[in-house]
């Protein structure tokens, strides 16, 4: 039975490949699953480290990085071969390969092929430590596992801003409570299917009013949190975080905001009230101020 690092190592490597023409294909997942299933028990967190890469592609740099574990956990001739042939099951997984995936699994082969298996060549790796210096400051989105645990909003708001995507001029300590708010607000806003255009733009303005975003930071920050709640999230987890940051003055008028969400459709809606009254007690707040915050909204703008 192969080692949990190298199999491990090698699903991220192949992830990066699969990721190289900018999508990830069924095939390719399902392929994914099957090499993963040689592995008896993987944790949590393991599961979540592959998730991880599951969901995002994978650029050029941190696929380099993969790689260079990859030849780190690589200890015998066995261990190569298995790494080589599940290479090319992946590749081949969804029929013929696209130009990128070919490209990349090159690389990855010849990095692979290139690892002396060798007694002397793993002493040899271990006195130059190659390896450490190579993913020393690669990207590495494993950093915030804990947040893609915890706080999956405000993990992928800080990874889009270290991928330069957007700028967020605030304390760490407020993005993670606007990212736990955010997170909540489009829990409300996808009761329903669709999320009209008005629940998006009070997102916006929410995020604009009590934690002073411009127009295009807030709008990003609902983005992400959208995106970001549409998959799977410990909802109650989030409510609790923020109930946490939060006095329980800023938790009671959190409430109104949750509820103009659901009424900026035209009405708020008898699944949408159910959701605030749930995100109300995961915010340790009592059914009186859940029932007093309900009804400062016009009755014919509510089913309750």
């Amino acid at each position: 039975m192969p080692k949990q690092d190298l199999i491990l190592s090698l699903a991220k490597v192949l992830l990066a490949a699969a990721w190289a023409d900018g999508e990830l294909t069924l095939e390719e997942v399902n392929s994914m699953k099957d090499l993963l299933f040689r592995i008896p028990e993987l944790t949590a967190r393991q599961w979540a480290s592959l998730q991880m890469y599951l969901e995002a592609p994978v650029d050029e740099a941190e696929r380099a990085r993969l790689v260079e574990e990859l030849r780190g956990a690589i200890r015998s001739r066995q261990d190569q071969d298995l790494a080589l042939r599940t290479l090319d099951e992946i590749l081949l997984a969804d029929g013929q390969p696209t130009d990128e995936e070919t490209v990349a699994a090159a690389e990855i082969r010849s990095a692979i092929e290139s690892v002396d298996v060798g007694l002397l060549g793993q002493i040899f790796r271990g006195m130059t430590g190659r390896h450490a210096r190579a993913v020393a400051n690669a990207p590495n989105r494993e950093h915030y596992l804990d947040e893609y645990l915890k706080n999956k909003v405000y993990y992928g708001v800080r990874r889009r801003l270290d991928l330069g995507e957007a700028e967020l001029d605030v304390p760490e300590d407020t993005l993670r409570t606007l990212s736990l708010a955010g997170g909540i607000m489009a829990q409300v806003a996808q009761v329903n299917p669709q999320i009209a255009d008005a629940e998006l733009a009070t997102m916006v303005g929410a995020l604009q009013t009590y934690w002073h975003l411009s127009s295009e930071e807030a709008a990003f920050v609902a983005g992400v949190a959208i995106s970001e709640t549409a998959g799977l999230l410990d909802r109650s987890r989030l409510a609790r975080e923020f109930a946490d940051a939060c006095g329980p003055r800023e938790r009671a008028e959190f409430l109104d905001v949750l509820f103009a969400i659901a009424v900026a459709d035209g009405e708020a809606s008898y699944d949408e009230i159910e959701e605030i009254r749930s995100i109300a007690r995961s915010l340790k707040l009592s059914h009186e101020e859940f029932i007093e915050a309900k009804l400062r909204v016009p009755r014919e703008q509510r089913r309750q």
